[in-house]
C-alpha cells in the first residue's frame, strides 16, 4: 500500500465511523480513482468520546461537539457571505463575551483589546478597555460652548 492510500483509508474510515454517532454536515465523500481527494468534511457528533473526539484526523475533516454548559468566554464564526455573520451575531448574542468572525478564536490582549466573559464567565465586563469603567460610574456628558451664543434658533427649523 501506498502511503496515500493508507492515509486515504484511514481517513475515510474515520468518516465512516463518525457517521454511526454523527451527521455529517458537509462533505464526507472521496475519490481515489486519480489521486487521493477527499472532500473537506464537517462532521457533528453527539458522543463525546467518539474516536474522532480522541484521536487526530489528519485530513480536511473538522469534528464539532456542543457542549451543554453555562460558561460563555470567547467563540469564533467563519463566513464567506456577510449575512450569515449577522445571522450568527444575532443567534449567539449570549454565547460568549467576545466573538471573533473570520478570525480563529484567540485569548484577548488585555490592555489592547476587551476582554470579558458572558453567563457563567463574567458579567461581560471588557477588561482593558474602556468599556469596563462604565461599570463603576454613572456617564454623563456634559457640553460646553466657550464662544457665547448668537442665537438659539437651529437652522433646521427655520421655514
Amino acid at each position: 500500500m501506498t502511503s496515500g492510500r493508507s492515509a486515504y483509508d484511514k481517513v475515510m474510515d474515520y468518516i465512516t465511523k463518525a457517521r454511526e454517532g454523527g451527521e455529517i454536515l458537509i462533505g464526507g465523500t472521496g475519490n481515489d480513482s486519480k489521486s487521493f481527494f477527499i472532500q473537506s468534511t464537517i462532521i457533528q457528533t453527539k458522543d463525546p468520546k467518539s474516536i474522532t473526539m480522541r484521536e487526530e484526523i489528519f485530513g480536511s475533516v473538522v469534528i464539532v461537539y456542543v457542549y451543554a454548559t453555562e460558561y460563555a468566554l470567547t467563540g469564533s464564526v467563519f463566513a464567506r457571505d456577510k449575512k450569515e455573520l449577522i445571522q450568527a451575531t444575532n443567534r449567539l448574542r449570549n454565547a460568549a463575551g467576545n466573538m471573533y468572525y473570520n478570525e480563529k478564536r484567540t485569548g484577548a490582549v488585555v490592555g489592547q483589546q476587551p476582554f470579558g466573559g458572558a453567563r457563567g464567565s463574567g458579567t461581560n465586563d471588557k477588561a482593558g478597555s474602556m468599556s469596563i469603567f462604565y461599570r463603576f460610574v454613572n456617564a454623563r456628558s456634559i457640553k460646553e460652548n466657550l464662544v457665547g451664543l448668537e442665537d438659539f434658533a437651529y437652522p433646521s427649523n427655520l421655514v
